[in-house]
């Protein structure tokens, strides 16, 4: 490869490098937003979670609510795939999909029938595939999900349990730890009893200690309901469901700015490296020519003698 060739190739890794760093940028930036939504939302979230908590425990036994009614057997489970629109985000997306269906291939040995249904171009296009297409397809809005994108998943997985399409819902979605790392996480929807508002285990949000959950049980103790608590609960449900969703795309969308950022960063290094090697290659080359044209000037000089 001459001297021209390797210049070319530096001149397109080098517009490659201003892509791809550029794309760092827009990603980080979009990550600080994504995280400044997630911040905001805990709150509600969690006030949402200790209302539903707490009209459970004032109800008594679980009403009877079509929502609310745990299935006898999970012979039909749905499974929704939290993914991107986009890819450039290393295994963002992989990860999800190899998770969801690892999960519905073990259903699927032990008898079950699955459904999928599936947030993001990436899930959708993967899924139909592998031969699995989704049965709910959600896409466009994956970059900045909205409560009313999250209402539209969760109307149509609240409907098919409640019309005995589905016994047993699951979701699969990148947990948001650091720009650096984020965790495959799986939840139960529905059955609500199995969901984690209705376990035993109370997560205590913001840093609540002892004592303030105590103070809590003792003024839940006081509370008297208008109108009654399963008419309160059969109310919650649905948000709580709603609140669930959107704080998994959120979740969700903060790691994808994470790992796209990541991954521009990793292959504006690569690039660096490319062209430092290129550079390298070609420095040889010129003094490969430059020696050559000096021994043939040297040996044109000795023929003269």
């Amino acid at each position: 490869m001459g001297q021209k060739d390797i210049k070319n190739r530096i001149s397109s890794v080098k517009n490659i490098h201003k892509i791809t760093r550029a794309m760092e940028m827009v990603a980080a930036a979009r990550l600080r937003k994504a995280e400044q939504r997630i911040e905001a939302l805990r709150p509600y979230a969690g006030a949402i979670r200790r209302m539903t908590r707490q009209a459970a425990e004032a109800a008594g036994n679980i009403p009877q609510l079509p929502i609310l009614n745990e299935h006898e057997n999970e012979n039909r489970i749905g499974i929704l795939l939290v993914t991107g629109d986009r890819g450039l985000a290393g295994a963002f997306n992989s990860q999800i999909i190899r998770a969801g269906v690892r999960a519905g291939n073990e259903y699927e040995g032990e008898g079950k029938e699955v459904r999928y249904y599936a947030s993001g171009r990436r899930g959708v296009s993967s899924l139909t595939f592998r031969g699995k297409p989704p049965v709910g397809q959600y896409t466009g809005f994956t970059d900045r999900p909205s409560h009313a994108d999250a209402r539209d998943i969760a109307s149509d997985l609240m409907t098919a349990y409640v019309d005995d399409e589905l016994d047993r819902v699951e979701i699969f979605y990148n947990g948001y730890i650091s720009p650096l790392t984020q965790k495959v996480t799986r939840e139960t929807l529905l059955p609500l009893q199995e969901a984690s508002i209705l376990g035993d285990e109370e997560e205590h949000e913001d840093g609540e200690d002892q004592d303030s959950k105590d103070a809590a049980d003792h003024s839940r103790a006081l509370v008297e309901y208008e109108p009654d608590p399963e008419e309160i609960l059969g109310r919650l449900v649905p948000a709580y469901v709603e609140i669930s969703i959107y704080r998994a795309l959120l979740e969700s969308t903060a790691s994808e700015h994470g790992a796209r950022m990541t991954a521009m960063r990793n292959a504006s290094e690569n690039a660096n490296d490319i062209i430092d090697d290129l550079t390298l290659q070609m420095n040889r080359e010129r003094q490969a020519e430059i020696t050559q044209e000096i021994m043939e000037v040297v040996a044109g000089a000795e023929s003269l003698i």
